[in-house]
């Protein structure tokens, strides 16, 4: 974790897995962070959206990542978490196998998404983290959670 006097150029996230490798997200965008619960599956949902679950009265769709991202689908079990965050007015569950660190970066640490990357790759990534010996990229969750040119909305 980097320490700087310029606190506005730091950014935390929440970095998390998915089989072996590792993604962040903007901390602020997270609203909380709870184990597995399964899902009521929607009729006719994209392949990457596991279901709905209640929280707290609220119907919350919930996102299988890996999925999303183009790896092969979760097999939900207790050891996994669901991310709850917030883009907008939208709020989705993020299915990941589980947190494994809040993260400081400066912003100079952030690099740009590399250009062998596919077009659908890139809109999903707002960069690459390369600290402590890992490689962590960071999601834009704009483009997870809603429509965009490169592939399906969420629940489309």
């Amino acid at each position: 974790m980097q320490e700087s006097g310029a606190s506005a150029a730091n950014n935390e996230l929440i970095a998390f897995r998915l089989g072996e490798q590792e993604f962040c997200v903007d901390i602020m965008s997270v609203r909380d962070i709870r184990g597995w619960t399964p899902t009521t599956p929607l009729p006719h949902s994209s392949h990457y959206v596991k279901g709905v679950i209640n929280l707290r009265g609220a119907v919350l769709p919930v996102v299988d990542l890996a999925a999303r991202l183009g790896f092969p689908a979760a097999e939900p079990s207790a050891r996994h978490v669901i991310i709850i965050t917030q883009v907008g007015r939208q709020t989705i569950g993020l299915l990941v196998d589980a947190v494994s660190d809040i993260l400081t970066v400066n912003s100079s640490s952030i690099q740009p998404t590399p250009n062998v990357a596919s077009e659908l790759a890139r809109s999903f990534m707002k960069g690459v983290i390369a600290m402590e010996g890992r490689m962590i990229s960071l999601i834009a969750l704009d483009s997870v959670l809603t429509q965009n040119q490169a592939g399906p909305g969420l629940l489309n």
